[in-house]
């Protein structure tokens, strides 16, 4: 039996609209501007003030007003039609360290997007040192997509499962909480919901793709937002950072963006010599990080944050340096 707060998702779906005039790069990076429609067949829209930055049709990056882009109905994708995933596509982020300040807009932004509490995070930002002798540096962290995802294989029930595009979900109307795939995370992206959600629009249909609405007593994770790619735009997270670390694309196409600049996601981690977490589990992760070599900022630009947030950093070797010197980061 379906969950109360599921039950109008039926008679709520709403026909998907395809973009048609979208190549396959902007698919991934953009939406479509409003030049595809006839000028005489629809009043001037007044301008708005907010910009948006948009992949045209031949990929080329342009900065348009938001009232220059055709806002398509949303698709309502079924829990049944979430497990087919995007065709043709494998989607991957690649996540350069050496720009990340802890800004943590990534995180808000996320947390806005999928209703969630301040402390529910899909996306972690970590303060990592390697070793004592080494500089610390901030990594952030979302669910890791793996081709070969452990918490799958655990999964009793099927609510977890693996799409042929990369990505990961969790369906919770199939979810029992029993958490074996929370433990068997080696990543630690899942955790489970033990309150309840912020409101939400009650006519909202549910759906795996936009982890929303919520289910009390059932595990949530960073989805990659596959609704936001279904219309032609990048996740909350990327689209969050003002830093431009995160970048999302489609590795058949071999194109990443992070809304700022669009590149070659072979180039990019050749030449930036990109490394995956935990490399040696077997995972196969479809998150790659670039070095934080040659960092952008100090790093303790980054602790310009509340205490409960800086508390979470005292086990790094630095911070505990720093204390015994008594030098507040």
């Amino acid at each position: 039996m379906e969950k109360d707060n599921h039950k109008k998702s039926g008679k709520l779906r709403r026909k998907f609209l395809k973009l048609g005039i979208l190549s396959g790069v902007s698919a991934v990076a953009g939406v479509s501007l409003g030049s595809n429609t006839d000028p005489a067949e629809e009043p001037d829209k007044e301008e708005t003030g907010e910009k948006m930055k948009l992949l045209t049709p031949d990929g080329k990056l342009v900065e348009v007003d938001k009232a220059s882009v055709n806002n398509y109905p949303e698709a309502y994708i079924s829990p049944e039609e979430s497990r087919k995933g995007i065709p043709d596509r494998k989607f991957v982020m690649v996540i350069d360290l050496s720009k990340c300040k802890n800004a943590r807009a990534c995180v808000e932004k996320c947390q806005k997007a999928h209703n969630l509490t301040y402390y529910q995070e899909f996306m972690k930002i970590q303060l990592i040192q390697d070793h004592e002798d080494g500089e610390p540096y901030w990594l952030p962290k979302p669910c890791f997509h793996c081709d070969y995802p452990p918490c799958v294989k655990v999964c009793p029930t099927g609510a977890t499962f693996k799409r042929d595009d990369n990505i990961v979900l969790i369906d919770t109307d199939r979810c029992i909480g029993c958490k074996f795939c929370v433990t068997s995370c080696p990543y630690s992206a899942r955790q489970f919901n033990w309150s309840p959600n912020p409101s939400f629009d009650e006519e909202q249909p549910y759906s795996p793709e936009t982890s929303v609405p919520g289910s009390l007593g059932t595990v949530i994770k960073c989805d990659f937002c596959p609704d936001m790619t279904r219309a032609g735009k990048l996740p909350h997270c990327v689209q969050g950072c003002p830093m431009g670390v995160i970048y999302f694309g489609d590795k058949n196409e071999d194109i990443v963006t992070n809304g700022d600049e669009t590149l070659r996601f072979s180039e990019l981690i050749k030449d930036g010599a990109a490394f995956r977490y935990l490399e040696d589990l077997g995972t196969a992760p479809n998150v790659y990080y670039l070095p934080a070599a040659n960092r952008q900022f100090p790093l303790e630009r980054g602790f310009d944050v509340n205490d409960e947030v800086k508390a979470r950093y005292d086990n790094v070797p630095y911070i505990q340096k720093m204390k015994k010197k008594d030098i507040a980061p």
